[in-house]
């Protein structure tokens, strides 16, 4: 446990396209709950080695610690530098070619959410910032003051995904609608379409998609049952 976020010692899962795979250890998993707090700014991108994003924001940056997690678009990354009004992260080339970062350029905006801390509300639900896969937009339709938006999952993720249940897309806690084999939809508050990137997305585009932590090991322990009295 740390005083600049709250960590769970154990490891993550990383998902294949046959729903399992094996465990990758991990000393410590920053924990976010999906309510974007900051909108940020790629103010610079250097590929040289492991992908560098400087990104500006209005926090405080020069009080973040070397070291912190922050939620970038539902990526989290650690911070390796900062000044008063930016700070720099890096990213490795698996997480380049799993998600959008790979497609970040100068001048984007992103959803920025720092790891929780102890006593924090926690005000969406419990987000790793390890993305599972990227959700296809499929139709976008103006509801009263709302949006409702339809993605399309990854094959290997759509039995993780209820009617009612919670998803994070591009770092956003959102509740699942409806369902439709792999296609599922969301409905997106006024305020919320306006405060996150999720106002700007057009059909056709890719989001960042982590599926709910709690139908992760409740399919976890599914499968080991079922393995275990064969």
């Amino acid at each position: 446990m740390t005083t600049d976020g709250l960590f769970l010692t154990g490891a993550m899962v990383k998902i294949d396209k046959d729903g399992w795979c094996a465990e990758i250890p991990s000393e410590r998993t920053a924990m976010f709950t999906g309510i974007v707090t900051a909108i940020g700014t790629i103010i610079s991108v250097d590929d040289r080695g492991d992908r560098k994003l400087r990104v500006g924001c209005t926090w405080p940056c020069d009080e973040i610690a070397i070291g912190a997690s922050i939620a970038h678009s539902g990526i989290c990354l650690t911070v390796i530098s900062r000044d008063a009004h930016s700070f720099e992260v890096a990213a490795s080339a698996e997480t380049v070619n799993v998600t959008t970062l790979g497609q970040w350029r100068k001048g984007d905006i992103i959803n920025l959410e720092r790891a929780l801390c102890l006593g924090d509300e926690l005000g969406g639900h419990m987000v790793s910032g390890h993305v599972d896969g990227l959700a296809l937009v499929k139709s976008i339709m103006r509801i009263d003051d709302s949006h409702e938006v339809w993605f399309e999952a990854p094959v290997e993720l759509a039995g993780f995904i209820a009617q009612k249940g919670s998803i994070t897309l591009d770092g956003v806690s959102l509740t699942v609608n409806a369902v439709r084999g792999s296609e599922f939809s969301v409905n997106v508050i006024e305020h919320s379409w306006h405060v996150t990137t999720l106002g700007r997305i057009t059909v056709g585009q890719r989001v960042n998609m982590e599926i709910d932590m709690l139908a992760r090991y409740a399919a976890r322990l599914a499968y080991y049952r079922c393995n275990q009295s064969v």
